[in-house]
């Protein structure tokens, strides 16, 4: 009913883009779908409303083939998806949802521990919902590609979830195939199963956990789950086993296989309690004979037509059993190179960083970057075949290698997703409350992008609704001292521009890959709090992001729009205990040419650089600018304990911008350069039109605020014509 949940949290390796019908053809499947829907109780109208500005996605066909249950090795499927965090953070929820699974597991006969284990490893309970737009992704695949019959039905399926109101269209993201929601229903199954588990007359899987947790104990019951009965036992099968009697289909009963010399590897009966002792059994070997083995029942069945890989359905249920207090598989895999878990690829990761291998941060996610140090490694060990794969040779490897460098950069507080964080991001980009009646202030569409506007006798500014995001600022007469991505992708992917708001922490610094970058605000709607005018027409507006569950901190921001523009992030501690954060505004300042600008206020500061993975301190040496010798067209930089006062001078608009900042320690100097932005698609050959000069505490420079204390960062523009 789903896809590949390692495919949705990104860990498989990228494969060539395939080629996709030209715009005219996409526009003909559109039409054809068009009369499909209209079939199925879709208007004309409503269907072009929610198809406007749809185009193709070819980077989803070649996904079409790619899927993990198929491609990975079970043992580093099962380490990757059955680990420590994920066992830990299964009984946390178990624990917090304890009213509510009891709730849906007398409803639908389903144990708490199975229902928790389903949302794990779908969505790793709510962190990971998958970031392609939904409608983008079904358009393309029922227009090319194989299956196009199949995923015709899943579009007009959403289509019509969205027409009944269960869904909103905007900002609705999922996998590459189509799966959404915390259980990762495909709109079909969603349509036939799914339930409304909190009363409020919607089935709403992306923001109601109580419903995404019904639907998916309705699943397994009408899946076939019996009440009460378990989904398997490891056994241990004799020497000599014949391993063509084994497959989830041959199903004997359980007197047959004690006969063939089949007992449960822990001792014991060979029919758990609950089940009766004449029941019908399957023996799986999914590694061979030599692996892990186990006698299936009817319960694993229904797991199963969750989605149909023998890995997945033992995913599911190896964690529902560690999620019971279970000690995990017990017989070894026929490997002597065992996978790992997150924690252990964050050792790993750390490990290869202290070698100085230049692969970003220690997130746990096993990327080219990771695979490519691994090889190194390999390499350097004589390691035969040096295939990068991250397993538990390597890491042992290693732990007993001294390393070649020590890291300068210190994390700050881990930082976990909080509970509603994924109800925001997917909630519409349009403003929460009225809008006050103040001159000069109005709502408008920039871009597509939902934003206040203002303006004033000095100056014209708009912000987004969307991450409380400053997108532009024009003096009067001037141009736009803000660079806004005219390829800015569709929400709730965060705006390539203007200032975004980097808030609690900066980058990944600290965070493995379970929560968004650069923090929880800048990927979800703002409200306006407050807007007056002052007496000569400058404009003072208070906006704050929602309020998230599990953070003591409590954010807002203060913007003066007048002859300068001021903007002041204002953080307040409301726990008992001291919070470490990090924070930036993003500035992405319009330039004319990259190459050619340069920034003063910057000479003789340390800094550490991400292109040598902030291995070591290094001195800036004159003005900043991409022509920098040591790393020409490129930067990524943290300066620390900085001035507070810069001047980025830019001969093509013929202006200088002063930027001063106060309580904030750090400077971040960022253009990816042609290469880098090659890759980024809301980036391309844009990257010559800005630089990013980030007003910041990040690295080294960790904000430690007291209980009940405040910290203010505070930046002001200036522009000045060039001297």
């Amino acid at each position: 009913m789903r896809w590949s949940p390692l495919l949705l949290a990104g860990l498989c390796l990228g494969a060539p883009s395939l080629a996709i019908a030209a715009p005219d053809a996409f526009s003909t499947c559109l039409g054809t779908l068009k009369a499909q829907a209209g079939k199925q109780g879709i208007t004309g109208e409503r269907f072009d409303v929610l198809t406007a500005g749809l185009t193709p996605d070819p980077s989803v066909l070649p996904l079409l083939d790619a899927q993990p249950e198929f491609t990975t090795p079970l043992w580093d499927y099962l380490a990757a998806l059955v680990d420590t965090q994920r066992v830990a953070d299964g009984r946390a929820r178990l624990a917090e949802h304890r009213d509510l699974l009891a709730r849906v597991s007398a409803e639908y006969g389903v144990d708490p521990a199975t229902i928790v284990a389903v949302w794990g490893v779908e969505s790793d309970y709510g962190r990971v919902f998958g970031k392609r737009p939904l409608l983008q992704s079904l358009a393309t695949l029922s227009c090319e590609g194989r299956r196009q019959p199949f995923f015709r039905g899943e579009l007009l399926a959403l289509f019509k979830l969205i027409d009944a109101g269960d869904l909103r269209a905007e900002g609705l993201t999922g996998s590459w195939a189509g799966a959404f929601g915390h259980t990762q229903f495909m709109p079909s199954t969603y349509a036939r199963i799914a339930v409304d588990g909190d009363g409020d007359g919607r089935r709403d899987l992306v923001a109601s956990i109580p419903d995404a947790l019904a639907s998916t104990a309705n699943y397994l019951k009408k899946a076939g789950w019996r009440t009460g009965q378990p989904w398997g036992v490891e056994v241990k099968i004799p020497a000599g086993f014949n391993a063509g009697l084994a497959g989830r289909t041959q199903r004997k009963p359980l007197a047959d296989w004690r006969a063939l010399g089949i007992v449960p590897i822990a001792g014991g009966a060979l029919a758990p309690t609950g089940l009766p002792a004449d029941s019908n059994a399957a023996l799986l070997l999914p590694t061979g004979a030599k692996g892990p083995a186990w006698l299936v029942f009817r319960n694993y069945d229904a797991i199963y037509a969750y989605n149909a890989a023998e890995s997945y359905a033992l995913a599911i249920a190896t964690l529902a059993d560690r999620l019971r207090g279970g000690t995990g598989i017990v017989a070894a895999w026929p490997t002597d190179d065992p996978g790992i878990g997150r924690t252990e690829r964050r050792e790993l990761q750390t490990l290869l960083l202290a070698r100085g291998h230049e692969i970003g941060t220690a997130d746990g996610m096993i990327g080219t970057a990771t695979r490519r140090a691994i090889q190194a490694e390999q390499q350097r060990l004589g390691w035969t075949p040096a295939d990068g794969r991250a397993g538990q040779r390597i890491l042992t490897a290693l732990r007993g290698a001294p390393p070649s460098s020590t890291p300068t950069m210190p994390a700050s507080t881990v930082f976990t997703l909080p509970p509603n964080h994924a109800q925001y991001v997917q909630s519409p980009a349009a403003p929460r409350a009225a809008l006050p009646k103040v001159p000069g202030l109005s709502l408008a569409d920039v871009q597509g992008f939902p934003a206040w506007t203002v303006e004033t006798p000095f100056a014209t500014a708009a912000i987004s609704v969307f991450g409380g995001q400053l997108l532009s600022y024009v003096p009067k007469g001037g141009q736009d001292v803000m660079w806004l991505s005219p390829s800015a992708q569709p929400l709730p992917t965060p705006i390539r521009g203007g200032t975004p708001v980097c808030w609690p922490y900066f980058g990944r610094q600290g965070q493995g890959n379970d929560v968004p970058s650069h923090g929880f605000v800048r990927n979800v709607p703002w409200t306006l709090q407050q807007a007056r005018r002052e007496a000569d027409g400058t404009m003072v507006l208070t906006l704050a992001p929602p309020v998230l569950e599990n953070l003591d901190l409590r954010l807002r921001m203060e913007l003066r729009i007048g002859r300068t523009l001021e903007q002041r992030l204002i953080t307040e501690n409301t726990g008992r205990q001291p919070v470490a954060f990090t924070q930036a505004l993003h500035n992405y300042f319009h330039v004319s040419d990259a190459m050619q600008v340069s920034v003063e206020g910057l000479d003789g500061l340390s800094y550490l650089d991400k292109f040598e993975d902030y291995a070591a301190p290094r001195q800036q040496q004159g003005e900043w600018s991409l022509r920098d010798p040591r790393d020409p067209g490129r930067s990524d930089r943290i300066y620390t304990q900085a001035g507070g006062r810069y001047l980025l001078k830019d001969p093509g608009l013929k202006r200088r911008i002063e930027i001063t900042t106060t309580g904030s320690r750090s400077l971040v100097a960022w253009n990816p350069g042609e290469a880098g932005a090659s890759r980024m698609a809301d980036v391309g050959a844009g990257w010559r039109n800005y630089v990013c000069l980030e007003a910041a505490n990040a690295g080294p420079d960790v904000v430690t605020l007291a209980a009940g204390a405040s910290h203010t960062l505070t930046q002001t523009f200036r522009v000045l014509p060039l001297q």
